[in-house]
């Protein structure tokens, strides 16, 4: 069953004229999650969320896992319930799933990426271990393009369902949240690229359009890091800890090589924040009115 309508206006980036983008309105729905329909679409979702690390940590059971919790989190979808989600976000209890393969595959990854920075290191492990923490794992992805302002709907709803289990007595009462993403590097001259392609409409390609769409207006990073998910910035402000992390499975970069430059990135955020965490994506990135 549908959760709500959502109607945004989206950049068609294959319109026919180079310098003026046309506007098409797309009607994103949003959905309970369906086993039956969305397991292969949540699967490619988190392969992509985990990048070239994703083959050791298990998705196909990270996959059935959120798929598990119909009433905890969202798809969101464009041609009804029996069509491939386009985006997805769940929450899942670390502690409760400990035993499932998937779990214990990515408690010990992120765990041996946090040691990049030894106070998050410190305060996962305590918290990990520690019976009275509860430990939520968010997972979020999309598909490129995406518009952003789809995002803070699936959080809102996110913080009812939440409150709605506590109230069952369901094992969702978080006390600290790991909020796992990923980020793209652009070096000096890239960035400098960049900034030449917004100074002439029409004539960036579609990969430049998309890596600009992530960037904040027209300020440059001040270490070359860039979001894939511009709600990130946000979420990191109230984060108690954060890190960019290596991927494991990278292959060394040089001059030549091609595509982005990726990497990860953890967030420990306290589950208290969730609340105030949604209201405010909602504040930053509401979609524009109609005109």
């Amino acid at each position: 069953m549908s959760k709500r309508k959502n109607q945004v206006n989206h950049e068609d980036s294959d319109s026919d004229s180079e310098d003026t983008p046309t506007f098409i309105d797309v009607d994103f729905d949003f959905f309970g999650f369906n086993a039956t329909i969305d397991y292969h679409a949540i699967k490619r979702l988190l392969d992509q969320l985990f990048g070239v690390d994703a083959e050791g940590l298990s998705t196909h059971a990270l996959a059935d896992l959120v798929l598990s919790q119909p009433d905890i989190g969202t798809t969101i979808k464009t041609d009804g319930e029996e069509s491939s989600p386009y985006a997805f976000l769940s929450v899942l209890n670390i502690g409760v799933h400990n035993d499932n393969v998937s779990i214990k595959s990515l408690v010990e990854y992120i765990l041996a990426k946090s040691k990049g920075g030894n106070a998050f290191y410190e305060s996962l492990s305590t918290v990990l271990r520690d019976p009275q923490c509860q430990v939520g794992l968010v997972l979020c992805e999309r598909l490129i393009n995406m518009p952003v302002p789809v995002i803070p709907p699936m959080y809102r709803m996110l913080v009812n369902e939440l409150k709605d289990a506590v109230e069952k007595n369901e094992p969702f009462n978080f006390t600290h949240l790991i909020f796992v993403s990923r980020v793209y590097k652009l070096t000096p001259e890239e960035e400098d690229a960049m900034t030449i392609a917004r100074q002439q409409p029409g004539k960036a390609s579609k990969r430049q359009k998309s890596q600009n769409s992530n960037e904040e207006t027209n300020d440059r990073s001040p270490d070359g890091v860039y979001p894939f998910h511009p709600e990130d910035e946000e979420i990191r402000k109230f984060a108690s800890h954060h890190l960019i992390f290596p991927y494991s499975n990278a292959q060394p970069r040089n001059a030549e090589s091609f595509g982005l430059d990726t990497a990860g990135r953890l967030m420990l955020v306290p589950a208290a924040q969730l609340t105030e965490l949604a209201r405010v994506l909602g504040d930053v990135f509401q979609p524009p009115e109609n005109v």
